[in-house]
């Protein structure tokens, strides 16, 4: 009977030891899950924005009403490519990075790509077509560094000239620190 009791209690620490590490690696395995969508989103968003020429690109942010509270959104224009997300799209289109209600009558928000055909004939009209890149986000905020005045702005509005840097702050449920990324948009030796 003690063989069977040292048994049993050894059973019970190994389950346990078990049990530990598997919440454990299924803790690590969603943060990390959840970590590579930020750095996927800084990697894509910075390999677009360093591949403008400033006269093609046209970079324009300002806030817009969601839900009756302001959101952060930028735009620019784009052809075929990392900004598209296909390579296969014909002719220009303007995209905007933006928050979006997951569902009508949701209160969780996407984070992605609203990307809108910039030709005006009647077949163009109603073609716009959402991405969304990471599901329930809380905010999105969007700063623009000009060098000129050596500041943040918190809008961009000459279509004609890129931001040295751009900032974007994006909030997440399950932190109270947003994630942020600084993107320069000339590139830099590292």
């Amino acid at each position: 009977m003690l063989a069977v009791a040292i048994l049993g209690m050894m059973a019970t620490a190994i389950f346990r030891f078990v049990q530990s590490n598997m919440i454990a690696l299924q803790f690590s395995s969603v943060t990390a899950a959840n970590a590579a969508q930020y750095e996927g989103l800084r990697d894509l968003l910075t390999t677009e924005w360093q591949s403008f020429s400033p006269s093609r690109a046209r970079m324009m942010g300002d806030p817009f009403k969601l839900d009756d509270r302001e959101r952060d959104e930028i735009r620019w224009n784009s052809g075929a490519g990392l900004g598209l997300l296909t390579r296969y799209a014909p002719g220009e289109f303007t995209v905007v990075l933006r928050l979006q209600p997951n569902k009508e009558k949701s209160d969780q928000l996407d984070l992605g790509l609203l990307r809108q055909p910039e030709d005006d004939s009647d077949n163009a009209e109603g073609q716009e077509t959402w991405v969304p890149l990471i599901k329930n986000v809380t905010s999105l905020e969007i700063a623009y560094f000009d060098p000129n005045a050596n500041t943040w702005l918190p809008r961009w509005a000459n279509g004609n000239l890129l931001p040295s840097l751009v900032k974007i702050s994006v909030g997440r449920p399950d932190t109270a620190d947003p994630w942020e990324a600084v993107i320069p948009l000339k590139r830099t030796p590292y």
